[in-house]
């Protein structure tokens, strides 16, 4: 989208008579922003640009003198709203309007836009107002459009919901009228700029290093892993960390709803899935992606999240030579994580007796990571569970590690620690007899 298309469409979308929240005063300058993002229209000549976040330093520094040159014409702006004006007016046009200063600040984890007077921000966990609002509901519509039409996507009343992702990853979800009673609700779960490492969740408290070395060797001897935990627990993050353990000399299929995933590897297929056009056709899945990646010929398959029918695929992936696969599900627990996976897997339409889906589960899945998103908003693992096998019709799950919550204090938050059970897997000889040693008193209670 050219300079110029982006702000025709701004000023198209202002040139109606504005409809203030009713919990804000109008505007006062939205007649002389209109004015300037006119003269820019005639006066600007732009070559194509997709985001903000392309643009060459320069000419965002040109454009903003622009502006400021424009500014300077008018006779009725006090010195210091200028610079304001200016600031508003080149977010508008190049950047993401009035998040645009909460998308760059380093300890902003999430952007929840409640309604065009109601936006809110999660800092260290906490909820906590962003200090910023919308003119009214078409400025967040002109922002939501923004993000998704690059995409190819689309948002209106007939298609009132979408998922997206900014150019740097973060992800995006958008819900306008008539399902959203307040007006267009939009959230976005910033991602890291630069991609977590172990490291970084030792240091966050997340886990231990003892914990850390566990699963890198996991993933290194190849076995399939499930990352569960609730909305917003951290499970994407730690399914990246997981990845970056994935050797370099392997070929990697990704498969998500929206591309999420910073992997580092040189040998990586990123899928993304596609929502149906306007006539009701042409939709992608996820369980389309999985079954196609299995011709693709990958050593590992990463599922950003089994949510439906394609659990069964990807059971059946694990099964049938692509060891060491990863994904994601909601869950409150790593028991609840496989009640789950059996209800998904009768979401394919395939009628199965519980016992048979349960022997594929059981076959399939080696170890579940449990994340949970506690009381103080701190992420932690706080279950790692190896998947032993069946006994009759239960399968039998076994604690590696735990997080035993031992007190809460407004001061300190969540007061425990993390712990080997000292019960040793039984996948130890698989992990030992691809090379990887494991510290002798890795499993013993501290």
């Amino acid at each position: 989208m050219s300079l110029y298309s982006r702000i025709k469409v701004i000023d198209e979308s202002v040139a109606a008579p504005d409809r203030p929240s009713p919990s804000r005063p109008p505007d006062q300058y939205r007649g002389l922003k209109n004015r300037i993002q006119r003269k820019l229209i005639r006066e600007t000549d732009a070559s194509s640009l997709i985001s903000s976040s392309e643009i060459p330093e320069k000419e965002k520094a040109d454009i903003k003198k622009k502006i400021l040159d424009l500014l300077d014409e008018e006779q009725s702006i006090a010195p210091l709203d200028r610079e304001m004006i200016a600031e508003g007016l080149f977010a508008e046009i190049l950047g993401y309007g009035p998040v645009q200063a909460l998308l760059e600040d380093p300890e902003i984890d999430e952007i929840m836009v409640n309604s065009a007077s109601e936006v809110y921000v999660e800092k260290r966990g906490r909820l906590v107002p962003g200090g910023v609002e919308f003119a009214d509901d078409r400025e967040v519509m002109l922002l939501i459009e923004k993000i998704v039409t690059p995409l190819g996507r689309r948002i209106d009343e007939s298609c009132p919901m979408v998922d997206a992702r900014l150019p740097d990853g973060s992800r995006v979800n958008a819900i306008i009228p008539p399902l959203a009673v307040k007006g267009p609700c939009l959230t976005i779960r910033k991602f890291a700029r630069s991609a977590m490492g172990v490291d970084d969740l030792v240091r966050l408290g997340t886990l231990t290093e003892k914990m850390g070395d566990f699963l890198e060797a996991c993933v290194k001897a190849r076995l399939n892993i499930v990352v569960s935990g609730g909305t917003g627990s951290g499970k994407t993050t730690t399914l990246n960390v997981l990845s970056s353990f994935i050797p370099s000399d392997e070929s990697i299929v990704t498969i998500e709803d929206a591309a999420e995933l910073q992997l580092r590897q040189e040998h990586v297929v990123s899928l993304e899935t596609r929502p149906p056009n306007i006539e009701g056709r042409g939709e992608i899945t996820i369980r389309h992606l999985v079954r196609n990646s299995l011709r693709m010929r990958p050593d590992r398959i990463v599922v950003g999240e089994v949510r439906g029918g394609e659990a069964l695929d990807m059971l059946q992936a694990m099964n049938t030579g692509h060891d060491g696969s990863l994904t994601t599900g909601h869950a409150n627990s790593p028991r609840d994580m496989l009640s789950r996976l059996e209800t998904m897997v009768l979401m394919a339409g395939v009628e199965l007796p519980v016992k048979a889906i349960r022997e594929q589960i059981a076959s399939a899945v080696d170890l579940i990571v449990h994340q949970s998103r506690l009381r103080d908003g701190s992420r932690k693992v706080t279950d790692i569970v190896e998947v032993q096998g069946m006994e009759g019709d239960v399968i039998v799950l076994q604690d590696v590690f735990e997080f035993r919550q031992t007190g809460y204090s407004r001061e300190t938050g969540v007061v425990g620690r993390f712990a080997p059970t000292g019960i040793r897997p039984k996948f130890t000889e698989r992990i030992e007899s691809s090379g990887i040693r494991l510290a002798h008193d890795l499993f013993m209670p501290g």
